[in-house]
Formats: C-alpha cells, sequence, structure tokens
C-alpha cells in the first residue's frame, strides 16, 4: 500500500474483544460468515482489511452503528483453514484509519476510509515522556507477573514515540474503551501522556493488589498454620484418649444438660447458645461469654429438690436443741410443717425475724433448716445500695454475672432451700437503683415463681424457697418491703433466760473448744449470774459469750501451767478472772423517799429500773429537766407538770406553788441518754411527793405514760421492766390497764414474787405509791 494514499475502498473485518494496533502482528480467528468473505475480498485484492473493534462484545451480528469508526488498517500475512470451519489469518498492523462511508452492508462490510498520518517529530519533550513511559512500564513489569521481563527489552528499541505508545498500550490488561482511547488519540504528545496516565493508575493498582495480596496470604498462612497445629492437637487429643477441642466442650455440656433435665424452655434455650458456641473461633472473646452463661443455666437447680423432714417432733427436738426460749418463732416453724404434711405443697413463707443483735436471730435460720432437712443459704444484704447485686447484670456489660439470689439458689444446689436475707434492714440506695424494690418480686409468694434475673433472662420459680430475713429495726424497712414479710419479734432475752442459755449452751460449747472437761472447770450458778448482770448489758448472748471465752481462757492456762488441775469459778474468785464490774443495775432504795420515785425503763439490754428525784426550792416557777432527757421524755415532764397544776386543789398542793417554787427533776446517771414514752406516771409521782411532803414506797416501781387528763396510756416491754423490778427487790408494780394482756409472757417465777396493780389514772397510782394516802 502507499502511504500516499489518502482514501480508498476496503473491507472491514470488526473484531470482537480485540483491537490491533499499527505495527502489532498477531493470529485471529474467523467463523463469521461476513467477516470471512471480507477476508476472502481482501486476499483478492491487495491482502489489505480494516480491522475495527465492535463496542459490545456479545452481540453476534454488528450493526455499524455499533463498530467503532477509527480502526487499523492491516497486511494479510498467512490464512489457514481450520477443521472446524474457522480460519486462521496473521495479520499485520500498518496504519490507522476512519471510516468515512459504509459502501456495502449485505454480504460483508466493505468501506470508504481515510488514512490517519501521525507526527513522528522527536522533540525533547516528547523524548522526556518517551523515558518517562519507559520508566513507569519497566516499575509495572516488575509488579506484574503477567508480563515477562524480556517485553521491555524489546520495547526500550523503539525509537519512534507513536509505535513506542502503541506497543505499550497492546502489552497492558486494559479495557477494550480504554485501548480505542489511545487508538483514537493522533497527535502522539496526548498518546504519551494518556498512556502515562494510565500506567500510573494500573502501577497503583498493582501496589494495592500486592499490598492485600501479602496481607491475604500471611492471614491464609496463619490460619493454615493454626489449621494445622489444631489437627495435630486433635491427633495427639485423640492418641491420648481427650475429646477434641470446641466440638469435645460442647459435647461435654451436651451431656451435662441431659443429666440435669431442666425444662423444656432452657433445654431450648441451652442447645441455641450451644449452636452459636460451636460456630465462634476458639480464640474469640464471645466464646467465652457464651460459655459462662450455658454454665450458669446447667449449674442451676430446675427441678432438684430435698424430701422436707415433716416430723413434727424432730423438728422440736432440733430447735430446741440450738436455742432457748424463741417460742413464738419455733411455734410458727412447727405451725409451717403441720400445714405442709396435709396438704404436701406450700409456697415459701417470708418471715422476718427482727429483734437487737445477738438473740439468735441467724442461728435459729440455720436451726429452721437443719430440722427441715434443707440445705442453708445465707446472703448478708447490709449495705447493698446495687439493684444489680439482686437481680444480676445483663449479659452485655463486662464480667457480668447473675444475682445474689440466682447465685444463692447455685450455691444450695436445690429449688427449696432455706434462703436466709441477713440485715434487710440496712440496705440504702443511690444512683444504681433501689435493691429494696428489686426485693419485692423475690419476697412476694404471688410473684416469685416467675423470678426473673436479668443475666440469666429465663424465669426461675422461687416459691418452694423458705425465705427468712432478719432485721434489728423495722422503721427503716421500705412499707411495701415490709408489707410481703409476717414479722416475728424476738425482743431480747430475760436474766434468767441469759442464765439459762449460759448453762446449758454458752459455756459447755466454750469448755469444749477450749478442752476443758466437768473435771477440770467448774462454774457456780451465783457467779455466772453476776457475769450476766455486772459483766454485760445487751438483749442478745454476744457478750456473754465472750466472757465465757474468757473464764476458759484463764481456766486452760491456769491449769497448763500446773497452778490448778480443777478450777472452781465462785462470786469472789470472777473478779480475778473479769476484773471489776463493769455496768450496775437498779436496786430498790433502802427507806421511803420524798421526791424519788423508782421507775422501770426497756432498752435494747432490756430491763432497767431508773430513779426520777424530783427537787423544789424557792425560785419564780422555772422547770429544770436533767440527766441527758430525750424529748418524748421532756414532754412526759411537762404533761405531768400540767395535770399536777390542774388537780392542786384535789391534792392538796399551794395552787400558787408554780409562781413561788422552781422545780428540778432529775435522773442520775446523766451520762447515758434517756428516752421513751412510759415515764409519765413515775414523774407526776415524784412531783407529787415533793410538792406535798409525802413518802413514796420504796417497794413500788411503775411505768406507763400520762395525758393532760390524768389517763395512763400503754407502754411496751413489761416482761423485761418486770425481770428488772424483780432483779432490784421491788414488790409491787403499777402498770397500764391496756397491759393486762402482757402478763402471760412474763416467767411465772417472777410473776408469783410480784404483785401487778393495774391502773387508768393518776389517781390510782397515788393512791398505791404515796405512803400517806396508802394507810388512810
Amino acid at each position: 500500500m502507499g502511504t500516499t494514499e489518502k482514501e480508498r475502498q476496503i473491507p472491514l473485518l470488526p473484531l470482537r474483544g480485540l483491537l490491533v494496533f499499527p505495527g502489532m502482528v498477531l493470529h485471529l480467528d474467523v467463523g463469521r460468515a461476513k467477516s470471512v468473505k471480507a477476508l476472502e475480498k481482501a486476499m483478492v485484492d491487495d491482502n489489505l482489511i480494516l480491522l475495527s473493534t465492535q463496542e459490545e462484545v456479545h452481540i453476534e451480528e454488528p450493526e455499524k452503528e455499533q463498530i467503532f469508526i477509527i480502526g487499523t488498517v492491516a497486511k494479510v500475512k498467512q490464512m489457514l483453514k481450520l477443521p472446524n470451519g474457522t480460519i486462521r489469518v496473521l495479520v499485520e498492523g500498518v496504519n490507522r484509519a476512519r471510516i468515512e462511508d459504509y459502501l456495502q452492508e449485505d454480504e460483508y462490510f466493505e468501506v470508504q476510509i481515510s488514512f490517519l498520518d501521525e507526527e513522528q517529530q522527536l522533540t525533547p519533550e516528547i523524548e522526556a515522556l518517551m523515558r518517562t513511559v519507559l520508566a513507569n512500564f519497566e516499575q509495572y513489569i516488575n509488579l506484574s507477573k503477567k508480563i515477562i521481563p524480556e517485553t521491555f527489552a524489546s520495547v526500550s528499541d523503539i525509537t519512534e514515540p507513536g509505535r513506542l505508545a502503541d506497543i505499550i498500550t497492546s502489552h497492558l490488561p486494559l479495557k477494550i474503551r480504554d485501548k480505542q482511547d489511545i487508538l483514537e488519540t493522533i497527535p502522539v504528545k496526548d498518546r504519551l501522556e494518556k498512556l502515562l496516565g494510565i500506567l500510573n493508575n494500573e502501577r497503583e493498582v498493582l501496589e494495592l493488589e500486592r499490598k492485600i495480596g501479602q496481607r491475604v496470604k500471611k492471614q491464609m498462612e496463619k490460619t493454615q498454620k493454626e489449621y494445622y497445629l489444631r489437627e495435630q492437637m486433635k491427633a495427639i487429643q485423640k492418641e491420648l484418649g481427650d475429646k477434641e477441642g470446641r466440638a469435645g466442650e460442647v459435647e461435654e455440656l451436651r451431656r451435662k444438660l441431659a443429666e440435669v433435665n431442666p425444662p423444656d424452655n432452657i433445654v431450648e434455650k441451652v442447645e441455641r447458645e450451644l449452636e452459636r458456641l460451636e460456630k465462634t473461633p476458639p480464640t474469640s472473646a464471645e466464646g467465652n461469654v457464651i460459655r459462662t452463661y450455658i454454665d450458669w443455666l446447667i449449674a442451676l437447680p430446675w427441678t432438684q429438690r430435698t424430701e422436707d423432714n415433716l416430723d413434727l417432733n424432730n423438728a422440736e427436738k432440733v430447735l430446741d436443741e440450738d436455742h432457748f426460749g424463741l417460742e413464738k418463732a419455733k411455734e410458727r416453724v412447727l405451725e409451717y410443717l403441720a400445714v405442709q404434711k396435709l396438704v404436701n405443697k406450700l409456697k415459701g413463707p417470708i418471715l422476718c425475724l427482727v429483734g437487737p443483735p445477738g438473740v439468735g436471730k441467724t442461728s435459729l435460720a440455720r436451726s429452721v433448716a437443719r430440722a427441715l432437712n434443707r440445705e442453708f443459704v445465707r446472703v448478708s444484704l447490709g449495705g447493698v445500695r446495687d439493684e444489680a447485686e439482686i437481680r444480676g447484670h445483663r449479659r452485655t456489660y463486662v464480667g457480668a454475672m447473675p444475682g445474689r439470689i440466682i447465685q444463692g439458689i447455685k450455691t444450695a444446689g436445690t429449688v427449696n432451700p432455706v434462703f436466709l436475707l441477713d440485715e434487710i434492714d440496712k440496705m440504702s440506695m443511690d444512683f444504681r437503683g433501689d435493691p429494696g424494690a428489686a426485693l419485692l418480686e423475690v419476697l412476694d409468694p404471688n410473684q416469685n415463681d416467675t423470678f426473673s434475673d436479668h443475666y440469666i433472662e429465663e424465669p426461675y420459680d422461687l416459691s418452694s424457697v423458705m425465705f427468712i430475713t432478719t432485721a434489728n429495726a423495722v422503721h427503716t424497712i421500705p412499707r411495701p418491703l415490709l408489707d410481703r414479710m409476717e414479722m416475728l419479734y424476738i425482743p431480747g432475752y430475760t436474766e434468767i433466760e441469759k442464765l439459762k442459755i449460759c448453762q446449758d449452751y454458752l459455756l459447755p460449747k466454750q469448755m469444749k473448744e477450749h478442752g476443758l472437761g466437768r473435771d477440770r472447770l467448774q462454774v457456780q450458778e451465783e457467779a455466772l449470774l453476776k457475769v450476766v448482770r455486772q459483766y454485760t448489758r445487751e438483749a442478745g448472748v454476744r457478750n456473754l459469750n465472750r466472757m465465757m471465752e474468757t473464764i476458759c481462757r484463764k481456766a486452760a492456762r491456769t491449769i497448763v501451767a500446773g497452778t490448778k488441775k480443777r478450777v472452781v469459778v465462785t462470786v469472789k474468785t470472777l473478779e480475778d478472772m473479769l476484773g471489776k464490774p463493769k455496768f450496775r443495775y437498779g436496786m430498790a432504795e433502802a427507806e421511803d423517799q420524798v421526791g424519788a420515785v423508782t421507775g422501770l425503763a426497756w432498752t435494747e439490754a432490756g430491763g432497767d429500773t431508773l430513779t426520777i428525784e424530783v427537787s423544789v426550792v424557792p425560785g419564780k416557777g422555772k422547770l429544770t429537766l436533767t440527766g441527758k432527757l430525750g424529748d418524748v421524755m421532756k414532754e412526759s415532764a411537762q404533761a405531768a407538770f400540767s395535770y399536777i397544776r390542774s388537780r392542786s386543789k384535789e391534792l392538796d398542793i399551794d395552787p400558787d406553788f408554780h409562781e413561788k417554787s422552781d422545780i428540778h427533776i432529775h435522773v442520775p446517771e446523766g451520762a447515758i441518754p434517756k428516752d421513751g414514752p412510759s415515764a409519765g406516771i413515775t414523774m407526776a409521782t415524784a412531783l407529787v411527793s415533793a410538792l406535798t411532803g409525802v413518802p413514796v414506797s420504796r417497794e413500788v416501781g411503775m411505768t406507763g405514760e400520762i395525758t393532760l387528763r390524768g389517763r395512763v396510756l400503754p407502754i411496751g416491754g413489761l416482761k423485761e421492766k418486770a425481770l428488772a423490778a424483780h432483779r432490784a427487790g421491788l414488790r409491787t408494780i403499777i402498770m397500764p390497764k391496756e397491759n393486762e394482756k402482757d402478763i402471760e409472757e412474763i416467767p411465772e417465777s417472777v410473776r408469783n414474787d410480784l404483785k401487778f396493780i393495774p391502773v387508768e389514772h393518776l389517781d390510782q397510782v397515788l393512791r398505791v405509791a404515796l405512803m400517806k394516802v396508802a394507810r388512810a
């Protein structure tokens, strides 16, 4: 072909997915009928044919609009017919050409083309571009494994800039449209710049591919290594007879699940979690969370229970072995057993043992569990202020765990333990919630059969649990919580009860713990009574137990030192062991006194006597109260004073005494705070005695509150006050008539020695207490 010819007619061979540049030599397989005829026409003429690419690869018979208008004129070098009818030709690209017109489209495409001449001028800028393109192509070859290194050697020898651009483009794995763009760019400088941009882009893509490949390779190597090591470990474990990894772990958990036989909903829940566990990688932290949750679900007792021992005689025997007294609490437990025996199924009661420290509330709960043959769990609520302590944490939190109730049930291992909630009155609340409110569901027999713990998420039946709570005071327990519990008051032990407890429980226990038999230590009853009276002052017996410990330690040291083989503790030798007495207890006056009355008080340490003294001196009617009195006692004194003023004529008292005299009311032992609504009649009697000069009987003790009209109101703690009066040597007790029902609680030995006089009005009190009135 003469390159001077600008236009000519030529057959067209549309290419699919392939583009030929000038200077390229390659084989083509031609199979379409139109393409074969175009090829035959070229062979008849001068072996020249236009190779132009069709826009869409999937079109079998393209129209002229679907073929790029710029292609490459190529020379057919060789043609070979293959057995399948396809023709293989060897072509060489010669020159770019544009399709000006289609002359024939029926049998084959014949087109009118115009040749596109290229500039071959080599300017410094073009030369610089060529070098840059070559350098980038070299980097591309180094990164890409698809082009052999020898290709760069063949390309670097090309001196024509346009041919260099075409050959490099033909070696790049580009999209057809990108290659067509280079083919259609006639100016050499523009073509080199476009190629440079493509090379830069391809090089960046290859860099990213290499980095991703390296990362994937490392990950794959790590995974393959882990897989290989796990397979080795499995093989080793198999040889050793161990279970295999996570699969073995899941199998073991399924075996445990079958053993405990929980309800269907729990089985379904555990199975779902086991499926999740199987899919979780061994190194995943999520796996540990799921495993811990499954362990809790399996470890909880869903159906396991202990058989109750419903023998009432045995239960009574056990309770009496462990505790002296506490009749009401013991009676309530025996009632529960009796009903349980009749109905065979009773929701666990919620008992609240209320009383001072040391009276045996906690140990009584333990004895109840022993009597019923149930497991015993104790949870202390003192200082608990977080709701999650009761209901547990959500599993979304790190370190989540169930609340104390579910933890206690797991510890017990049965669904029907005796569950002690100790110090329920000492819970508090803050921004983390109100644990008292969370306990409402636990301690409500109508709700606790579906107790919901935030961690477990499944309802748990607490209705078979026998809950026992303890408290020192009721007023600090929230009202709704208090409403769900049955109160059993344990007011404290009397002096007689303490002595009995000391003889039968505390001293034998301490002697056994200190290795002392009855042949080595003997403590006389009078000495024990002195310990109770003068070395302890409490409602319970904790300090009394410590005193017994001290006596046993001293005796042990004496025996080990060889001083004595047998120690006998008497009232006289007691001080050598325990030191001087720490407390004194009130005693009756030696003779009748004017303005001094013996009152009866009830403290947390039991009953005591309290002398109230009144002194009347000339003055202007000032009333002075001393002895560290509380507001209630001050108000009682004011009420007594007002009543006497209103009854001054009937009581034979100067009506103007409040203007002529100063009155001083004093309660001795001023350092000890005193308060309570039971000193009204005592103060009134002392005032009348001081103002009239009539002495008060020394054998009379009294207790009761007074109103402004002289009525006597009921009080509490009559049992403890009567014991204190008996201990102090009093013979008569004046008490409110409404407290007559409490006399039955007083021990018979004390009742026989005391005379109880119920009164409704202060006039009755004065008739008994004042000597002049009594003799009249």
